[in-house]
């Protein structure tokens, strides 16, 4: 991992051309970072997005939900090296899944489009993962963070679910449904990914620790959207998310049912 993380030196030049990035006077980092932001007609927000996005990241994937206004125009002009994909199907999830698949960095971050999210925070995300995590998960609630939107039923709902994935997956978080993540790339491999709408954060905050990957969480503050209306609806994506954790639940116990069946079968081929 001591490649990964090159502290600045005194006097020397502390980054190889071509190689690292610096992040600061005192910081640089080998892998490159990808930014995926998914956006469907947040033209107006974009800027703010763009604005707070620091210049060392590797590159910006912007996936366009079929936006009826100028998304794409003022993202490239807000960064004409922005890759733009079309998304071909629907929903968040389907919008993450696009973005990752068109990466090509050894980080990845994911960064909402409307505003709520701090883009000098992705610096936390990386140290995290550089120093040795796989999973850099952020939350409103952890010491340091905080949130401008969220009214008092939808905290709730996301303190019950989330005390309900911890009880069922030993996990330990703070914070269930919050987009502002970020991960190695390699991990996509371990959580296979197959959730087309908004509940894919919790699904991958799931299958994370399923799969053994080592999580920390950076406290992180989400601010009100810019301009536009949230398309979030409290009950509805909660028995949405729910129904996911149940799910996953159900999953993991027939995982553990298996290899019980196939020692038995095997026990029985022995003394035949």
């Amino acid at each position: 991992m001591s490649s990964v993380l090159r502290p600045a030196i005194s006097g020397q030049d502390p980054l190889t051309p071509g190689k690292y990035r610096p992040i600061s006077s005192h910081l640089a980092i080998a892998p490159p970072v990808s930014v995926v932001i998914p956006a469907m007609n947040e033209a107006e927000n974009l800027p703010y997005v763009f604005k707070t996005l620091p210049d060392w990241i590797h590159e910006v994937v912007l996936v366009d939900g079929n936006s009826t206004d100028n998304t794409v125009e003022v993202a490239r002009e807000l960064w004409p090296e922005v890759k733009v994909v079309e998304q071909r199907g629907k929903g968040k999830g389907d919008a993450l899944i696009t973005g990752f698949g068109a990466c090509t960095g050894d980080i990845i971050v994911m960064v909402d489009a409307d505003g709520s999210a701090d883009g000098q925070e992705i610096v936390s995300y990386v140290s995290a993962l550089v120093s040795g995590a796989d999973f850099a998960k952020g939350s409103r609630f952890a010491n340091g963070g905080g949130t401008s939107d969220m009214t008092p039923i939808r905290k709730l709902g996301n303190r019950v679910l989330c005390a309900i994935v911890n009880a069922k997956f030993g996990a330990r978080y703070t914070d269930l449904c919050y987009g502002y993540n970020a991960f190695w790339r390699h991990c996509l491999d371990k959580i296979d990914l197959d959730c087309t709408g908004f509940e894919v954060e919790t699904l991958m905050n799931i299958r994370v620790v399923k799969a053994g990957l080592r999580v920390q969480e950076i406290p992180s503050h989400e601010y009100l959207r810019i301009h536009g209306a949230s398309n979030l609806r409290a009950v509805r994506d909660g028995f949405r998310v729910l129904k996911v954790i149940l799910k996953e639940r159900s999953n993991r116990r027939a995982l553990r049912r298996r290899p019980h069946a196939m020692a038995l079968n095997s026990g029985q081929g022995e003394m035949s």
